[in-house]
C-alpha cells in the first residue's frame, strides 16, 4: 500500500479544521464560533462530570478546577500550564494546541477551549468569563487564556465569553 501520512488522529483534526473552516466561510466567524461553542459546552459538561465522579465530589474547588483544566488538555496533547491562580482568576499558558497545526487560521476552533474551560469553571464555581488573550490559531507562539472567576468590574472590562453555573 502507498506510504501516506494518514491516521485516525490526523484525519479527525483535519475533519474538525475543514468543518470549522466551512462554517467560517458560510456563516462567518462569529456564527461559526457560536456553533462550535455549543459543542464545546456539551463536551465541557461531560468532562466536568467525569472529573467530579472520579474525585467523588459534588463540586470542584478552585484549585481542582485549575488542575482539571491543565490535566484535560494534557490528555489530548495540549501543553497548558498555570501562570497565575487567585480567587479572581486562573491564567493559563499553552505551548501546543491539541489540534496541532490544523488550528492555524481557524480561530473558531478556540471556542472549544473557551467553552470547555468556561463550562467546567462556571458549573463548579458559579461563574466564569473566558478571555482568549493570545492564541496559536491567531498566529501567536503560545496561547494565554484568562478564566475570570468573579462577575465584577475587572471581568466586565475584558473581552471574553461569560458562563454561568446551574443553581443548586
Amino acid at each position: 500500500m502507498a506510504e501516506i501520512d494518514l491516521d485516525r488522529d490526523g484525519f479527525m483534526r483535519t475533519l474538525i479544521r475543514e468543518l470549522s473552516g466551512t462554517l467560517e466561510d458560510v456563516v462567518g466567524l462569529e456564527d461559526a464560533s457560536g456553533f462550535i461553542s455549543i459543542v464545546g459546552t456539551k463536551i465541557g459538561e461531560s468532562i466536568g462530570q467525569s472529573y467530579r465522579n472520579a474525585l467523588s465530589v459534588e463540586k470542584l474547588s478552585r484549585g481542582q478546577v485549575a488542575a482539571v483544566l491543565v490535566d484535560l488538555k494534557r490528555r489530548i496533547e495540549g501543553e497548558f500550564y498555570i501562570i497565575e491562580e487567585s480567587d479572581d482568576r486562573i491564567v493559563l499558558g499553552n505551548k501546543a494546541c491539541p489540534f496541532g497545526d490544523k488550528v492555524l487560521g481557524r480561530p473558531s476552533m478556540c471556542m472549544m477551549t473557551s467553552n470547555v474551560f468556561g463550562s467546567i469553571a462556571a458549573e463548579n464555581l458559579g461563574y466564569a468569563k473566558v478571555e482568549l488573550e493570545r492564541t496559536i490559531a491567531a498566529g501567536h507562539q503560545e496561547c494565554r487564556v484568562v478564566v475570570h472567576l468573579k462577575h465584577d468590574e475587572a471581568a466586565r472590562e475584558e473581552d471574553g465569553r461569560e458562563y454561568f453555573g446551574s443553581q443548586g
